[in-house]
């Protein structure tokens, strides 16, 4: 079987249609149906149901997809990583990152990237949980990833800072002139509770920190996402835990928690960093993250 059977096999699952798979890959539905079922004569059996909207993987299909996936992507990883070790000024640079990173954090670095090297283009992936992120990775879905450290990551991680995690509460709220805020001072308050927020040993983490300090938090709204979180406590309807970059861009007051909370964040790869991703790791480290702490966190005793 070849390497670009598996690409075949691959785009017609993620486009979920034959005609579709076969215009974004640039040749005939026939032709592409042709090399499907050379395919799966040599897996030993159907790898693809045909449907009358569409396509479904067989059993044996979801056992083959995810070493295609692999392969498919560590070939593509392969290409630009040669690619940009022998000096070429085109090419591209797969990143994978937490959606919160991508609006907060990232997009000034981005803008230096593109004027260091205006040849080489930037693909982000994005996700919404750590989980999300280094599934991703594991499945070869990009050559770099920036996220928060994933616990037992067999390959390289770098640390490149820690973000600041802080209380949000609205303009005008009683709170919003203190300079520090501690987590018993909000034990009286209704929260603003994200489905993004970490989960520690089975728990959220706001939970197992508000437990700690002798108190229950009380939920006045739970959301699906950071930015929709923040809108909300901007607007008064509670309290929010979160990372200073997700909070910058609303109009809201951010104080800091005493003690300091904090959260490392670092890039990880699968591979040894070379070309881009080791460039990219490198601008990375000399910019520093915009929220960025210089002490570890000293409690709870959980990173958020």
């Amino acid at each position: 079987m070849s390497l670009r059977q598996m690409e075949y096999l691959v785009t017609v699952v993620e486009e979920a249609s034959f005609t579709r798979a076969a215009e974004l890959l640039g040749v005939t539905q026939s032709a592409l149906s042709h090399q499907i079922k050379a395919l799966e004569r040599e897996a030993g059996g159907p790898l693809l149901e045909r449907l009358p909207r569409g396509v479904r993987l067989t059993p044996m299909g979801r056992a083959f997809l995810p070493h295609a996936e692999l392969a498919v992507r560590s070939a593509g990883r392969a290409w630009r990583a040669a690619h940009a070790a022998a000096g070429a000024e085109g090419g591209e640079l797969h990143l994978a990152t937490l959606h919160a990173l991508a609006v907060g954090v990232l997009p000034a670095l981005f803008a230096r990237w593109r004027r260091e090297r205006p040849g080489m283009r930037l693909v982000v992936h994005e996700y919404a949980t750590g989980e999300e992120l280094r599934d991703a990775m594991e499945h070869g879905v990009a050559d770099l990833a920036v996220g928060h450290r994933p616990k037992g990551w067999p390959g390289p991680v770098v640390s490149l800072g820690e973000e600041d995690v802080v209380a949000v509460v609205a303009p005008d709220d009683p709170l919003a002139g203190r300079h520090v805020i501690r987590l018993t001072d909000l034990a009286d308050r209704e929260w603003v509770r994200c489905a993004l927020e970490p989960v520690v040993d089975g728990r959220r983490f706001l939970d197992l920190a508000c437990e700690r300090a002798g108190f229950t938090p009380r939920t006045a709204v739970d959301t699906e996402h950071s930015s929709t979180a923040v809108s909300m406590a901007a607007a008064g309807v509670g309290v929010l835990i979160t990372t200073a970059h997700a909070a910058a861009r609303h109009d809201c007051v951010t104080l800091p928690l005493d003690p300091p909370w904090r959260r490392e964040v670092t890039a990880f790869s699968r591979v040894r960093l070379t070309g881009a991703a080791a460039a990219f790791v490198t601008l990375l480290g000399r910019a520093g993250l915009p929220s960025a702490g210089r002490r570890p966190l000293p409690a709870p005793e959980h990173t958020p």
